[in-house]
């Protein structure tokens, strides 16, 4: 199975490079093997601990610059030199050099990462897949909470080990105290999300109000997956925070945060949303814009 993409900025339909691609694809096979093994990758935290552990070692920095050849990653970006990571988890982590993701005037997008969106959320709402629909309750852990955005928005980006993988604030806002929710860890690359789109309600995730001025509470949820047991915060609960400010990172592995805007706060990106139609998700960068127009 290819995984095809729009680029925002080449305008250009892409494929993947899916790292540890054979793995996900046998994971995620129809075969009894294959679901025993997934279950205990899956269920099991150990095993995504054990490989982030790896991950940290100073063994892990040779496979550093083969990485970002294979996946053309742009060096130019980083703070700091390649040969200053100190493992495999140093580099994934990185920081980038100073506005090299310039920050769009309202709302902006979180992440580095490939983006699917949908419009006026329903239970009704396409999600993924043909036939599939999105389970905003199970999302939240918080029937009452969804209510709030039934009819707004939703905005998933898709973060894969080649990205940039800290998150920052799309809005300036105060932001209160994440409220975990428990799961499992399952891949959230489309070899597995488009077989099995609820793993984004069964993953373990954890939730964030951001409140703000302008566009009322946005939902911030941040997903684990298969090896990304942990999400690490760079923010201080009821403290406000400036758009674009850094809110936290992923470990080691894929990952995934969504997005929630209440019913009628603003109009998303239309690349996005057309794009989403069609089943796409976009490539984007940090900083980009990410709504298309604010209603008063």
């Amino acid at each position: 199975m290819s995984i095809q993409y729009l680029d925002r900025e080449s305008k250009k339909i892409e494929e993947e490079k899916v790292y540890g691609g054979q793995f996900l694809s046998f994971l995620y096979k129809n075969s009894f093997i294959s679901k025993c093994i997934l279950y205990v990758v899956a269920s099991s935290p150990l095993i995504s601990r054990v490989y982030g552990w790896v991950q940290k070692t100073g063994w892990s920095k040779k496979k550093i610059k083969p990485f970002i050849q294979k996946f053309n990653v742009d060096t130019s970006e980083f703070a700091q030199s390649v040969h200053e990571f100190t493992s495999f988890n140093d580099f994934f982590i990185r920081k980038l050099r100073p506005h090299v993701r310039p920050i769009a005037n309202d709302l902006c997008l979180p992440a580095d990462g490939r983006y699917f969106a949908i419009e006026a959320l329903s239970d009704k709402s396409a999600f993924l897949v043909k036939g599939a629909t999105f389970n905003l309750p199970a999302f939240l852990g918080d029937a009452e909470l969804a209510k709030r955005y039934e009819g707004g928005n939703l905005l998933l980006a898709r973060l894969c080990p080649v990205d940039y993988h800290r998150v920052h604030f799309p809005v300036s806002c105060t932001p209160r105290a994440p409220v975990k929710i428990s799961g499992g860890l399952y891949s959230v690359n489309p070899l597995a999300t488009k077989k099995t789109p609820s793993i984004f309600w069964e993953n373990k995730r954890e939730r964030i109000s951001l409140e703000t001025k302008e566009y009322g509470t946005v939902q911030c949820v941040l997903v684990g997956a298969t090896n990304v047991g942990t999400i690490h915060y760079s923010f201080t609960p009821n403290t406000h925070y400036t758009r674009g400010e850094e809110l936290g990172y992923f470990s080691f592995g894929g990952s995934a945060l969504v997005l929630l805007f209440e019913k009628g706060v603003c109009t998303l990106a239309k690349d996005i949303v057309s794009a989403s139609e069609k089943g796409i998700e976009v490539l984007c960068k940090m900083g980009q814009p990410l709504a298309e127009e604010i209603h008063d």
